[in-house]
């Protein structure tokens, strides 16, 4: 299995030689470089820890540039462990670049979802709707935290209440990888991937077998037609 982070840029669409319009989310991929290594006899598990943008040297912490600088490389904003196989002959220092995918790929996507901000427990958790009579006294609220006298100091944890809705980890998977461009460190990837523009993404190789995988398409070379 193969994994690498990088940033959600925003989808746009691209034209295929025989004519087929693709829809594409484009994702910038820096160059990840390896943290750390973990193997079996320290840690118990196998797996290499990579990290994917520099942080300024002023917001990072003593520990954070001492980790980095066993890399031989600069504190990171975002770092991520990731398994496989694949991933386990970079050594600490390495640099894991977007070219270790190929266009016709299945890839799974990971990432934060946008969320809907604050809401209500109705829309939120699909709680029942109050009478609508206008002396109704209760319409959309949250209802009883009653807790039968033993809790009654407190309210009891996991209620359904109000809050912040969605912006949670969700991961998409059998994409499919229409193009890769290492000179500019872009991915694109067939259709909608999890996530806002400009939040951090892992692709990783897919985990699900399937069927009747189609042939990459070839692309339209505007930059040949211009010169």
């Amino acid at each position: 299995m193969k994994a690498i982070l990088g940033r959600k840029v925003g989808m746009t669409q691209v034209f295929a030689t025989d004519g087929t319009i693709l829809p594409v989310t484009v994702i910038e991929v820096l160059p990840n470089v390896v943290m750390q290594k973990r193997n079996l006899k320290d840690d118990g598990y196998e797996a290499i820890q990579l990290g994917y943008e520099d942080k300024k040297e002023k917001n990072a912490t003593k520990a954070e540039k001492g980790h980095a600088a066993k890399a031989n490389t600069t504190p990171k904003v975002f770092l991520r462990e990731v398994k496989g196989d694949e991933m386990l002959k970079y050594n600490v220092g390495d640099q894991v670049t977007v070219d270790i995918f190929k266009a016709g790929e299945l890839v799974d996507v990971t990432a934060k979802t946008k969320g809907h901000g604050f809401t209500g427990a109705v829309k939120r958790w699909n709680n029942a709707i109050g009478p609508r009579a206008h002396g109704s006294g209760y319409h959309r609220g949250v209802g009883s935290l009653a807790t039968s006298g033993r809790y009654n100091n407190t309210v009891r944890g996991g209620m359904h209440m109000p809050g912040h809705y969605g912006y949670e980890q969700v991961t998409t998977l059998n994409l499919t990888v229409v193009a890769v461009d290492a000179e500019k460190n872009a991915l694109l990837i067939k259709g909608a991937v999890p996530g806002a523009k400009k939040s951090l993404v892992m692709i990783r190789s897919a985990v699900k077998f399937t069927k009747n995988v189609p042939a990459a398409k070839t692309l339209v070379d505007y930059s040949a037609k211009a010169e």
